[in-house]
Protein backbone atom coordinates (compact mmCIF):
# COMPACT_ATOMS: atom_id res chain seq x y z
CA UNK A 1 0.00 0.00 0.00
CA UNK A 2 1.67 3.22 -0.91
CA UNK A 3 1.86 6.11 1.44
CA UNK A 4 -0.29 8.89 0.49
CA UNK A 5 0.64 12.07 1.95
CA UNK A 6 -1.34 14.06 4.36
CA UNK A 7 -1.18 17.40 1.77
CA UNK A 8 -2.62 15.33 -1.45
CA UNK A 9 -5.33 13.60 1.00
CA UNK A 10 -6.94 16.40 3.34
CA UNK A 11 -10.44 18.77 3.58
CA UNK A 12 -13.06 18.24 1.19
CA UNK A 13 -10.93 15.33 -0.91
CA UNK A 14 -10.76 13.43 2.49
CA UNK A 15 -13.94 13.71 3.44
CA UNK A 16 -15.18 12.04 0.20
CA UNK A 17 -12.70 9.24 0.16
CA UNK A 18 -13.71 8.42 3.69
CA UNK A 19 -17.58 8.44 2.67
CA UNK A 20 -16.88 6.20 -0.78
CA UNK A 21 -14.69 3.98 1.82
CA UNK A 22 -17.76 4.07 4.16
CA UNK A 23 -20.43 3.30 1.43
CA UNK A 24 -18.26 0.78 0.70
CA UNK A 25 -20.47 0.60 -3.12
CA UNK A 26 -19.99 2.90 -6.07
CA UNK A 27 -20.86 6.46 -5.61
CA UNK A 28 -21.69 9.25 -8.18
CA UNK A 29 -21.08 13.02 -7.83
CA UNK A 30 -25.14 13.23 -6.81
CA UNK A 31 -24.75 10.62 -3.83
CA UNK A 32 -21.54 12.37 -2.73
CA UNK A 33 -23.59 15.39 -2.31
CA UNK A 34 -25.84 14.34 0.24
CA UNK A 35 -23.24 11.60 1.94
CA UNK A 36 -20.16 14.41 2.50
CA UNK A 37 -22.44 17.53 2.56
CA UNK A 38 -21.68 19.26 -0.43
CA UNK A 39 -22.94 22.08 -2.17
CA UNK A 40 -23.22 20.81 -5.91
CA UNK A 41 -22.52 17.56 -7.88
CA UNK A 42 -19.99 19.63 -9.47
CA UNK A 43 -17.90 20.21 -6.54
CA UNK A 44 -18.29 16.40 -6.00
CA UNK A 45 -16.74 15.94 -9.49
CA UNK A 46 -13.80 17.72 -9.01
CA UNK A 47 -12.95 15.97 -6.03
CA UNK A 48 -14.03 12.68 -7.30
CA UNK A 49 -11.69 13.55 -10.66
CA UNK A 50 -8.97 14.44 -8.09
CA UNK A 51 -9.15 10.69 -6.01
CA UNK A 52 -9.37 9.26 -9.40
CA UNK A 53 -6.30 10.95 -10.09
CA UNK A 54 -4.56 9.90 -6.56
CA UNK A 55 -5.35 6.02 -7.64
CA UNK A 56 -7.66 5.86 -4.63
CA UNK A 57 -10.65 5.25 -6.72
CA UNK A 58 -11.65 3.74 -10.18
CA UNK A 59 -14.17 4.85 -12.30
CA UNK A 60 -16.53 2.38 -13.48
CA UNK A 61 -18.53 2.21 -17.21
CA UNK A 62 -21.33 3.78 -15.74
CA UNK A 63 -19.37 7.06 -14.36
CA UNK A 64 -19.28 5.72 -10.75
CA UNK A 65 -16.50 4.96 -8.39
CA UNK A 66 -15.12 2.73 -6.37
CA UNK A 67 -12.64 2.00 -4.04
CA UNK A 68 -9.25 0.99 -5.40
CA UNK A 69 -7.63 0.84 -2.09
CA UNK A 70 -7.26 2.31 1.25
CA UNK A 71 -4.97 5.66 1.51
CA UNK A 72 -2.21 5.96 4.55
CA UNK A 73 -3.17 9.14 6.15
CA UNK A 74 -0.35 9.94 8.67
CA UNK A 75 -1.42 9.68 12.20
CA UNK A 76 -4.25 7.48 11.47
CA UNK A 77 -5.02 4.03 10.97
CA UNK A 78 -7.78 1.75 9.69
CA UNK A 79 -10.23 -0.40 11.27
CA UNK A 80 -12.73 -1.95 9.15
CA UNK A 81 -14.46 1.28 7.13
CA UNK A 82 -13.25 3.26 9.48
CA UNK A 83 -10.55 5.61 10.03
CA UNK A 84 -9.23 5.89 13.40
CA UNK A 85 -6.32 8.29 15.06
CA UNK A 86 -3.66 5.89 16.12
CA UNK A 87 -3.36 7.65 19.06
CA UNK A 88 -6.99 6.30 19.83
CA UNK A 89 -6.23 2.49 18.94
CA UNK A 90 -3.26 2.58 20.86
CA UNK A 91 -4.98 3.28 23.84
CA UNK A 92 -6.97 0.05 23.52
CA UNK A 93 -3.81 -1.94 23.73
CA UNK A 94 -3.06 -0.08 27.07
CA UNK A 95 -6.65 -0.57 28.28
CA UNK A 96 -5.70 -4.66 27.90
CA UNK A 97 -2.30 -3.55 29.89
CA UNK A 98 -4.72 -2.25 32.20
CA UNK A 99 -7.02 -4.76 32.67
CA UNK A 100 -4.16 -7.50 32.65
CA UNK A 101 -2.45 -5.70 35.41
CA UNK A 102 -5.83 -5.68 37.70
CA UNK A 103 -6.08 -9.21 37.61
CA UNK A 104 -2.65 -9.97 38.73
CA UNK A 105 -3.03 -7.39 41.50
CA UNK A 106 -6.47 -9.02 42.91
CA UNK A 107 -5.00 -12.38 42.55
CA UNK A 108 -1.96 -11.59 43.91
CA UNK A 109 -3.06 -9.47 47.16
CA UNK A 110 -3.71 -11.88 49.63
CA UNK A 111 -0.35 -13.43 49.21
CA UNK A 112 2.02 -10.69 48.20
CA UNK A 113 4.16 -7.97 50.18
CA UNK A 114 3.18 -4.71 50.93
CA UNK A 115 6.03 -3.78 48.56
CA UNK A 116 4.85 -5.91 45.60
CA UNK A 117 1.23 -3.98 46.11
CA UNK A 118 2.69 -0.70 45.99
CA UNK A 119 4.85 -1.45 43.23
CA UNK A 120 1.62 -3.25 40.85
CA UNK A 121 -0.32 0.56 42.75
CA UNK A 122 2.07 2.51 40.97
CA UNK A 123 2.40 0.40 37.80
CA UNK A 124 -1.64 0.62 37.08
CA UNK A 125 -1.83 4.12 38.00
CA UNK A 126 1.03 4.65 35.41
CA UNK A 127 -0.91 2.52 32.62
CA UNK A 128 -4.14 4.45 33.43
CA UNK A 129 -2.39 7.44 33.11
CA UNK A 130 -0.70 6.56 29.96
CA UNK A 131 -4.04 5.28 28.46
CA UNK A 132 -6.44 8.34 29.28
CA UNK A 133 -3.20 10.60 28.05
CA UNK A 134 -3.86 8.87 24.40
CA UNK A 135 -7.04 8.66 24.38
CA UNK A 136 -7.53 12.79 25.13
CA UNK A 137 -4.91 13.32 22.36
CA UNK A 138 -6.47 10.99 19.99
CA UNK A 139 -10.10 12.72 20.66
CA UNK A 140 -8.53 15.81 20.11
CA UNK A 141 -7.01 14.78 16.94
CA UNK A 142 -10.10 13.32 15.43
CA UNK A 143 -12.04 16.89 16.42
CA UNK A 144 -9.37 18.65 14.76
CA UNK A 145 -9.82 16.55 11.35
CA UNK A 146 -13.50 17.28 11.37
CA UNK A 147 -12.93 20.64 11.95
CA UNK A 148 -10.81 21.02 9.10
CA UNK A 149 -13.28 19.64 6.85
CA UNK A 150 -16.10 21.99 7.82
CA UNK A 151 -13.81 24.90 7.11
CA UNK A 152 -12.85 24.04 3.98
CA UNK A 153 -16.19 22.88 3.38
CA UNK A 154 -17.89 26.23 4.57
CA UNK A 155 -15.13 28.51 2.49
CA UNK A 156 -15.78 26.66 -0.61
CA UNK A 157 -19.54 27.35 -0.22
CA UNK A 158 -18.42 30.85 0.17
CA UNK A 159 -16.83 31.06 -2.81
CA UNK A 160 -19.36 29.34 -4.43
CA UNK A 161 -22.11 32.18 -3.44
CA UNK A 162 -19.50 34.62 -4.32
CA UNK A 163 -18.93 33.20 -8.04
CA UNK A 164 -22.79 33.06 -8.01
CA UNK A 165 -23.46 36.72 -6.64
CA UNK A 166 -20.76 38.00 -9.48
CA UNK A 167 -21.99 35.94 -12.39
Amino acid sequence: MPATSKDELEGITLSVYLYAVRKGAAVGPRDVVKGAHLSSPSVAYRHLERLEDMGLLEKNEYGEYTVKRKARVGGYVWLGKRMVPTMLAVSVVFLGILILELVVLALHYSVETFEFKVFFLLLILITGFAMAVLIVEGLMQRRRLQRSIQTEQAQAATLQRMNAFSA
